[in-house]
């Protein structure tokens, strides 16, 4: 794919998935609302995140601060490192979100407004070792609308994995910040003025060192407010502990707290696993300023390090014994929201449908429509797609007339931007995607059997193409992978058994639609890399190449192309500057497009088919990137209506067809 702005379509709130570039969309965000919002991931680079875990503040872009603003003290936080596609937590909100917090966050010498305005103050709940992108990808895999970018806002049940995710590698606090830095710095003396700036080099805590960059010159960044002098090369977590654990000792003493057990006595394999004994008792005397210069040395009372190791144990204990409650409630977590969201699926569905009398109780109790049957000729299959929630591998026979949704068998995989084509009574779908990833597979269906069977892929990866049946063949045409678009034409015969390259289009075309009429081939608008396209092109077979025909009056992707009374309808679609509700209709006894009445809701990425003499448009996206649950009819001669046809719900990214003759 090209870049810029113009791009700004192609996906679900934000991007097509999958495109590597900028995403193109209005929104950048899911949207969440403040009730749903369980988390928020912050992102960072290796130049900023020492200023972030330092200054204890996270930033994201201005226009982040949609959600940003959502978040309240306590909500759990997590910071993405892009440089090495590590995520670190888990912290939590110390402040609401809120606009410059510090307007100089982030920059050089704070001559300039920082571009991280949307920001919050932290602190750490738990410190953790780092995780691996593809250790927490799976969890916020519906985040992901491209391979390498993903939105921010967690909801409860990602927030929930994740945590208990990190909560596993759980680490020592101190390991990448002090939850406490004003507390932390008292016990740690020789620290530079805070005037005083210098390059993170040798002196630096190897702790930050070593989890954070490789080498001082990979990260470019200056200390803000503080550096690190001589004497805290040697510091880190052990050193802070034993610190505190000296000052918790004179507190025992000054209190005269019983001695229960001398060291030796409580000598076990889970003291050297803190490696805490040994140190602990070799602590030289240090002179304490609060007790007028008196000294005082661990290793002279070995029962109160005992007390404390003891207690270091037990704690040690409980926490292992809440990480492995907290994994045993998440898999059963796992398995009642898998249950529940099964269960709701087809509630909303039957409930949908409450006004049907064709329906049965099976042997759960829960009503379905399993046996309901639908003439193939007034019903409009539709395949995959988004809900909103989730991609799809849903395949639904729907009827307008009964406003009733029938599932049928799902396919193998979830699959959206696909294209559909029927071939001697079977449903061919081909191409698309998951969300992070494009397809070459393709899959067939058979409806008397009520069974996919998968077939030969394609010869390469890609999605938001369209495709049509000439001849007994099926032609995949155009599409893109994210990275390019493509002119390219592939066509099935059923004979051979594969796909085989044809003559390719005139211009490349992704997010394009196309139509078979008369014995001919139209594709029709999309998107060529750098621009939304008017043109249209012919391939007609005996010819055996493609032709340019009369441009349309409007740029026009991510759109849907019908056929009714020999004549190609273009419908909504994105006009380079927002979903458009307009409608070309194209005749091609006189080769001209003409302006066909317009939709009452402006949409792309819609669902639509011809059902006796009547186009439906199901579903898409609306400007803003909401998904519609809205169903529009339109019959010739006459206006667009807008139905109270609701049973295919909230949809978009699917296909349709009419199966029938």
């Amino acid at each position: 794919m090209g870049v810029g702005r113009k791009q700004e379509i192609f996906g679900l709130n934000e991007t097509v998935p999958f495109n590597s570039n900028k995403p193109p969309n209005a929104s950048i965000a899911r949207n969440l609302g403040k009730s749903n919002l369980g988390g928020v991931i912050f992102g960072c680079k290796n130049s900023t995140i020492r200023e972030c875990l330092f200054k204890q503040i996270f930033g994201l872009p201005a226009q982040h601060f949609s959600y940003v603003k959502n978040i309240d003290p306590g909500l759990p936080l997590f910071l993405f490192n892009y440089s090495d596609r590590k995520l670190l937590g888990i912290f939590e909100a110390a402040s609401s979100g809120q606009m410059n917090i510090n307007p100089y966050g982030w920059t050089s010498d704070g001559s300039e407004r920082t571009l991280y305005p949307a920001q919050v103050q932290i602190r750490i709940r738990l410190q953790c070792q780092a995780l691996l992108e593809d250790q927490f990808k799976p969890i916020i895999l519906d985040n992901y609308y491209n391979p390498s970018h993903f939105w921010f806002e967690l909801d409860h049940t990602q927030t929930r994995r994740l945590m208990s995710k990190l909560s596993e590698v759980a680490v020592a606090p101190g390991t990448f910040l002090p939850q406490n830095t004003a507390k932390w710095r008292t016990l740690i003396s020789g620290l530079p003025s805070n005037e005083k700036k210098e390059e993170i080099g040798a002196n630096e805590p190897a702790f930050l060192r070593n989890n954070f960059v490789n080498s001082p010159e990979q990260s470019g960044h200056q200390l803000p407010e503080s550096s690190l002098g001589d004497q805290e090369a040697d510091i880190n977590a052990k050193d802070i502990m034993y610190m505190k654990l000296k000052e918790l000792a004179r507190e025992l003493e000054s209190s005269g707290a019983p001695i229960r057990k001398h060291v030796g006595e409580i000598a076990t394999a889970s003291d050297e696993k803190l490696g805490l004994e040994s140190s602990l008792t070799g602590i030289s005397g240090e002179k304490d300023e609060n007790n007028g210069g008196s000294s005082f040395d661990l290793s002279d009372h070995p029962s109160m390090v005992a007390q404390l190791l003891e207690g270091m144990k037990e704690l040690m204990a409980f926490k292992e014994e809440q990480i492995l409650k907290a994994n045993r409630m998440e898999q059963k977590l796992l398995e009642a929201e898998k249950e529940i969201s099964q269960l709701k699926s087809r509630y909303m569905k039957l409930e949908s449908k409450s006004n049907i009398s064709l329906v049965h109780v099976d042997e759960t109790g829960i009503e379905s429509f399993d046996d309901l049957q639908l003439d193939l000729d007034e019903s409009i299959l539709l395949v995959g797609g988004y809900d909103g929630v989730s991609w799809l591998s849903s395949l639904d026979l729907y009827s307008p007339s009964q406003d009733v949704l029938k599932s049928l068998k799902p396919m193998n995989s979830v699959r959206s931007y696909s294209s559909v084509a029927k071939l001697n009574g079977e449903l061919y779908v081909f191409g698309g995607g998951n969300g992070c990833i494009w397809y070459d597979t393709v899959e067939s269906y058979n409806l008397a059997q009520d069974q996919w069977n998968a077939c030969t892929p394609l010869n390469e990866k890609k999605g938001s193409l369209a495709g049509a049946t000439l001849g007994n063949k099926i032609f995949a045409i155009g599409g893109g992978n994210g990275v390019e678009c493509f002119s390219d034409v592939e066509m099935y015969d059923i004979n051979v058994g594969w796909w085989i390259s044809t003559r390719s289009m005139l211009q490349k075309r992704f997010a394009l639609a196309a139509a078979e009429l008369n014995g001919a081939l139209y594709a029709i608008g999309g998107y060529d890399g750098n621009k939304y396209l008017k043109s249209a092109e012919r391939f007609d077979p005996r010819e055996h190449s493609w032709s340019r025909i009369e441009s349309m009056n409007a740029k026009r992707g991510c759109h849907s192309v019908v056929v009714m009374n020999e004549k190609l309808y273009a419908l909504g679609g994105y006009d380079e500057c927002d979903m458009s509700p307009s409608v070309e209709i194209y005749d091609p006894r006189f080769g001209k497009w003409m302006a066909g009445k317009p939709m009452n809701q402006s949409r792309g990425y819609s669902a639509a088919a011809v059902v006796k003499e009547s186009i439906y448009v199901i579903g898409g996206v609306k400007s803003g990137g909401d998904i519609i649950d809205t169903i529009e009819c339109y019959k010739e001669g006459q206006d667009w209506q807008m139905t109270n046809l609701r049973a295919p719900g909230r949809r978009c990214f699917c296909p349709a067809i009419v199966l029938g003759n």
